[in-house]
């Protein structure tokens, strides 16, 4: 034994869509640092329809064998019904919920004219819906905790990408998705921080189902050395974020992938001009010009992530 206490000894947290990829990196190391984990997984494939088996149990059995707990949830956290029985698994089975992981989601790709409605529903029901309602129940069960001088040290981790922070062609309907998600992260961690629970994001890039066939060159997995695509090389920022040892950390995204973490600036003013009164528009449109010349020019990813 190293002596070393582990960063999340006692804690209990929800992984959502930790069958595989991620979400099932986050969780074995949530569990290698001690917390007892609520593995949720609907068994879906990429394109969100449901599959014979849910490889949420297959998770849950490789943490017991490795010493640790952990129960299976395979409710459809899009519900209001399933994200709140998932709440209520973590508090049924360990009496308690500090952490949650959100992380579910899945493609359907289209350049946008020929994205059709129904791909555009369902991925912003997975991703965005699937955020918010485990993140309500959580935040009312952490509410009510706070209210009865209980205060929790209560840790949420949104998932979005970089599509979302700087937009992906072919990914209209997920990138708008993750952009919701930085949205929704930041509402939360203002609307929470009294009741003592921290909001996060981070965008990682990692060899999952979702890429590692659509962008099989930048995914593969090298024949040696350090495998930047690994989705494990994500886990510990995330294990981090969702410890007590993140203490004083909310409202911020981060750029996950190999072996480097980037804190992400967002939105900020740029270059700007105010004639004190109102412009013309070809007096816009020139002002517009000039500002544009002294800004920087936005990037933009073209990989889910």
């Amino acid at each position: 034994m190293s002596g070393v206490p582990l960063l999340c000894e006692g804690r209990v947290v929800i992984v959502t869509g930790a069958g595989r990829g991620l979400g099932r990196a986050h969780a074995l190391a949530y569990a290698a640092e001690g917390a007892r984990v609520v593995v949720n997984d609907l068994g879906v494939g990429l394109d969100g329809t449901p599959g014979p088996h849910s490889p949420a149990a297959q998770v849950v059995a490789e943490i017991r064998a490795a010493g640790g707990a952990a129960v299976a949830h395979g409710g459809d956290i899009a519900t209001s019904e399933g994200a709140a029985s998932l709440v209520s698994t973590a508090l049924e089975t360990y009496g308690r919920l500090d952490t949650l992981v959100n992380n579910a989601g899945f493609l359907r790709d289209r350049m946008l004219v020929n994205l059709d409605e129904d791909d555009w529903d369902a991925v912003m029901r997975v991703h965005l819906k699937g955020h918010f309602l485990p993140l309500k129940h959580a935040a009312a069960h952490w509410r009510a905790e706070a209210k009865a001088g209980r205060v929790p040290e209560a840790r949420v981790v949104n998932t979005s990408s970089g599509a979302g922070l700087l937009g992906s062609a072919g990914q209209g309907n997920y990138s708008a998705a993750k952009a919701g998600i930085v949205g929704l992260t930041l509402v939360a961690a203002a609307e929470m921080r009294r009741y003592g629970v921290q909001v996060n994001a981070i965008a990682p890039a990692a060899r999952t189902r979702m890429t590692e066939e659509t962008f099989a060159e930048t995914m593969g997995a090298p024949a040696g050395g350090f495998d930047a695509m690994a989705p494990e090389n994500v886990s510990p920022l995330v294990v981090w974020l969702g410890s007590a040892a993140s203490a004083g950390v909310s409202g911020r995204v981060f750029e996950v992938e190999g072996g480097r973490i980037t804190v992400m600036e967002g939105w900020r003013p740029g270059p700007s001009a105010d004639k004190g009164a109102r412009w013309t528009p070809g007096e816009a449109g020139d002002v517009a010009l000039k500002l544009l010349a002294e800004a920087e020019v936005p990037g933009m990813v073209y990989g889910a992530r």
